[in-house]
């Protein structure tokens, strides 16, 4: 896994709230909202393992939901005391994705974690600590950093990527334009097969593979050009197409959700 050290000084320096203030932005909260909203109940219980600032779990508890959340980065957890309303069923400890307390909760909600793992033991360990503390039927939702993505949106689009010297570094296949991911680099980029392998050993029933920001980072400025009736049309196009499975490698985040 990438190193803590690196992780709390790079979640420090960045405000993770403004990732999601942009209408490009919010597109990714908003297809996973959905998601999150179509499996809880009445009196629900979530974990949220490495919970950022709170962007879901206050939204989770301001509809009545208890939330328990763990978060590693100090100034993340900061934020979220700050950001919490009275009256929020919700508490925030410090701790990481690779263990925490043996709770039973009807969803466990893994947004981000897994974008800095990158042995497979580590993945597989964070993500069998979700499983295990999910109860029998529970949902768990695993957030990943797609690849073609943000090769597209950061490399062609913006190049803020620098392609070719990334292929000579090895950080990119020539051949496949795979990502080879390193710790340095503090994120851990996928394709789908690669968390279809991943999810193998599990006894789950995976439930919905989503694109969960579909073409929006790629098409940003477009995006934030439209008018609030265009925008909401871009949305529920987004809706209707966020699970083709033509599509699906075509988006910087997706979301795996499963049923133990």
């Amino acid at each position: 896994m990438a190193d803590d050290r690196y992780i709390i000084d790079f979640y420090s320096r960045y405000e993770e709230d403004e990732r999601f203030a942009s209408k490009h932005g919010s597109v990714e909260f908003l297809t996973t909202m959905r998601y999150i909203q179509r499996y809880l109940k009445p009196g629900s219980r979530v974990l949220e393992i490495g919970a950022g600032t709170g962007r879901y779990s206050h939204a989770l508890a301001r509809q009545g939901h208890g939330v328990d959340a763990v978060e590693l980065v100090p100034h993340n957890i900061e934020v979220f005391r700050r950001n919490t309303q009275p009256g929020e069923a919700v508490t925030i400890t410090q701790g990481n994705a690779l263990a925490f307390p043996a709770e039973r909760c009807d969803m466990t909600l893994l947004l981000g974690p897994l974008y800095h793992l990158y042995e497979e033991t580590d993945k597989r360990q964070a993500l069998g600590e979700a499983i295990r503390v999910t109860k029998p039927g529970g949902i768990v939702f695993a957030a990943y950093v797609i690849s073609d993505g943000c090769l597209l949106d950061e490399g062609f689009n913006r190049r803020s990527i620098p392609v070719g010297e990334y292929i000579r570094q090895g950080l990119l296949d020539g051949s496949t334009f795979g990502a080879r991911s390193q710790p340095k680099d503090l994120f851990e980029l996928v394709r789908k097969e690669d968390i279809d392998a991943l999810m193998a050993v599990f006894p789950v029933k995976r439930l919905h593979y989503v694109a969960t920001d579909g073409c929006a980072l790629l098409m940003r400025e477009a995006i934030d050009r439209m008018d609030e009736d265009n925008f909401q049309l871009f949305l529920q196009y987004h809706f209707a197409t966020c699970e083709r499975q033509d599509m699906v490698g075509h988006t910087s985040h997706a979301v795996d959700i499963f049923q133990k």
